[in-house]
C-alpha cells in the first residue's frame, strides 16, 4: 500500500511541477506588458499591480486548461483588460495623467532635444487621452504594445474590422489635433 501511495504522490508532484513550469513560461515574459496595459486602463500604479496579481491568480486557477488556450498571451491580456475595467467600475475613481507614470528620459540626447521631445510626447499623450475609450485602447495595444489586429480583436473582444476602424479613426483624430497645434 505504501508503494501505491508513493507513486500517486510522485505523479501529483510531477504534475504540479509541470503546471508550475508552464505557468512560469507563460507569465514571466508577459509581466511588464500586463502591468503596462493595466496601468494604461486604471492609471493608478497600486491598482495596476493589484490587477496583475489577480491575473496571476486567475491563470493559476485555470492552470489545468491553460494548454488548451490557443493564444495564451492574448487570453492573459483579455483577463487584464476585464479585471482593470472591473476595478474602474467598482471604484469609479478619476484617473491621473498618463505622463505621471512613465519615465521617458533618455541620457543619450541633449537637454534641448529632451525638452522638445517631452513637449511633443506630452502633446501626444494629451491627444490620446482625449480619444474615446475604444480608440484609446486600440491605439495603445497596436502602437505601444505592438499587437496585431487579430490579437487586439481577441483582447478587446471587437471584430478585426472594428479594431481597424477604431485605429484608423484614432490616428486621424491624433493627426488633426497635432496638425492644429503645430500649424497654429
Amino acid at each position: 500500500m505504501n508503494v501505491s501511495v508513493t507513486k500517486v504522490s510522485e505523479r501529483s508532484s510531477s504534475s504540479c511541477s509541470r503546471i508550475r513550469n508552464e505557468l512560469v513560461k507563460t507569465l514571466a515574459p508577459l509581466k511588464n506588458k500586463l502591468y503596462r496595459y493595466a496601468l494604461h486602463i486604471v492609471r493608478d500604479v497600486a491598482v495596476a499591480e493589484d490587477v496583475v496579481q489577480e491575473v496571476y491568480i486567475k491563470v493559476w486557477k485555470n492552470a489545468s486548461t491553460l494548454s488548451t488556450i490557443e493564444n495564451q498571451e492574448a487570453w492573459c491580456m483579455k483577463v487584464t483588460r476585464n479585471l482593470s475595467l472591473d476595478k474602474l467600475r467598482r471604484k469609479k475613481h478619476h484617473t491621473d495623467a498618463l505622463e505621471d507614470h512613465y519615465d521617458l528620459a533618455d541620457d543619450r540626447i541633449t537637454p534641448d532635444q529632451q525638452l522638445e521631445s517631452n513637449d511633443t510626447l506630452g502633446l501626444i499623450k494629451r491627444a490620446i487621452a482625449q480619444l474615446p475609450d475604444t480608440q484609446r485602447q486600440v491605439i495603445h495595444l497596436r502602437e505601444i504594445e505592438g499587437y496585431s489586429y487579430k490579437e487586439i480583436a481577441e483582447i478587446t473582444e471587437f471584430s478585426v474590422d472594428k479594431v481597424k476602424v477604431n485605429l484608423h479613426r484614432a490616428r486621424l483624430a491624433l493627426r488633426e489635433k497635432l496638425e492644429s497645434i503645430y500649424v497654429s
